[in-house]
């Protein structure tokens, strides 16, 4: 990892490592550091019993992994601009169905889905399609699965990648496989 030295920084507790990002509009934010601290364990008169049987003045390490969550959080949300990759989106996959004639076979996908651990939203209202898929693309859902009177018939899932307006009819098997594979290059 590139790193630069940042001579004359304003830690005054000792050396310390910063994490400095850049966010979407090239602002750049502090999230995280490791510092030495020579300061607090000398103020609180901090001390343990070495080997030797005599006083030692410990060293403090700080960590700090986000600096602040929320600072971290509204970063990572302006960066992905509300869309989230497919790890990290609170709601992964929302299942839409035609008609109420799909029910039964959406809640078996949606209960399959969230035995695999996936955050799925079941969209079973009686309206139209074209409203629940723009509902789902402003909801920024990453993936919307679409089951209409062939998919049930077939036992097969539509498939939609938020931003395409192409639809991929696949077997589940086929979609369970490509989900897995998207997640693994996270873990």
């Amino acid at each position: 990892m590139k790193y630069t030295i940042n001579e004359g920084d304003g830690a005054f507790y000792g050396p310390k490592i910063d994490f400095v990002i850049k966010d979407c509009i090239g602002r750049t934010w502090q999230c995280g550091t490791i510092q030495l601290d020579l300061n607090l364990p000398e103020r609180f008169d901090l001390y343990y019993i070495g080997a030797d049987g005599e006083k030692h003045r410990p060293i403090m390490i700080h960590r700090v992994v986000y600096g602040s969550i929320e600072r971290f959080i509204g970063i990572l949300i302006e960066h992905y601009a509300g869309l989230f990759p497919l790890w990290l989106a609170p709601v992964q996959i929302n299942v839409s169905t035609v008609s109420e004639e799909q029910h039964p076979y959406a809640k078996e996908v949606i209960a399959y889905l969230e035995s695999q651990e996936l955050r799925v939203k079941a969209d079973l209202r009686n309206e139209k399609l074209g409203l629940k898929i723009r509902e789902s693309n402003m909801s920024k859902t990453p993936i919307q699965i679409i089951l209409g009177k062939t998919e049930m018939e077939e036992k097969k899932l539509t498939v939609r990648r938020h931003g395409s307006q192409a639809n991929t009819v696949v077997s589940f098997d086929e979609f369970m496989a490509s989900i897995q594979e998207e997640l693994k290059t996270v873990k």
